[in-house]
């Protein structure tokens, strides 16, 4: 049964730029799905239509109005005035005194369990990107969103620190089963994450594949496990990764 529905007709800016056309998918309850794509072309602004932040567009988003969304953005948007803890705190919109004592006790294990205890009174200026990342992490998920987006959350980061957390999230996922979008440019991360992966073309983007990942969970952490999966995906489809449409695509209207 679908959770979330996706029928974008087209996403146009008002400069005639097309980004999005003719994109349509359909996410189960708890599922995990990865967007993989090109450059520019246009998986940042599918999540902010999905998030509501943009309303631009031609077609139909849905999902239960009562869903809690989180957004982890490409940045970790940390208020440089407000502490580790009260960055967190602005998403704990708690409707009772019992509801509130949960969150915080959330929040606490989240941050013991991230390392970021001993830091809950600094502010961002004081802390590394890593440290901001495990911020920026802790906020998403302490609210137990039941859709969770995700925009190249680690990117930048060195691969022990970015692998670290990615153990982590699907240990958390696993846990509360929220349905995840997560857009990435590493078809590894991808595999080792996702249940399924949509791959977008080049601008105005579509849906040029969506792939079921043929691994059972838990997956394996090292890439070399990972490499004959990808292998046969990209040899079946050796232009993939490039976005190339399978077929001519019309201007946008």
């Amino acid at each position: 049964m679908s959770f979330l529905s996706v029928d974008l007709q087209h996403k146009t800016y008002p400069n005639g730029v097309c980004t999005l056309r003719d994109l349509r998918f359909q996410a189960g309850k708890g599922e995990f799905i990865a967007l993989v794509g090109p450059s520019g072309t246009g998986k940042s602004t599918l999540l902010n239509l999905i998030a509501g932040l943009d309303a631009g567009f031609e077609g139909r988003i849905d999902y239960p109005a009562d869903t809690t969304l989180s957004f982890m953005f490409q940045e970790p948007r940390l208020l440089p005035w407000l502490n580790v803890e009260d960055n967190i705190r602005l998403v704990l919109d708690a409707p009772s005194r019992q509801a509130d004592t949960q969150r915080c006790a959330r929040m606490d294990a989240l941050l013991e369990q991230l390392g970021l205890a001993d830091f809950r009174a600094s502010f961002p200026g004081q802390l590394s990107g890593g440290m901001k990342r495990r911020a920026a992490l802790v906020r998403a998920f302490v609210t137990q969103p039941g859709l969770l987006l995700m925009d190249e959350p680690f990117q930048s980061l060195d691969e022990p620190t970015a692998q670290g957390l990615r153990q982590l999230l699907l240990q958390w996922w696993g846990e509360t089963r929220p349905t995840v979008l997560f857009v990435t440019h590493s078809l590894n991360e991808a595999l080792l994450l996702a249940d399924r992966i949509l791959f977008l073309s080049a601008r105005p983007a579509h849906i040029i594949l969506d792939y079921p990942v043929p691994l059972v969970r838990p997956r394996p952490l090292a890439t070399s496990q990972l490499q004959p999966v990808r292998n046969e995906l990209l040899q079946q489809h050796p232009e993939l990764l490039s976005g190339i449409p399978t077929f001519y695509q019309p201007a946008c209207p």
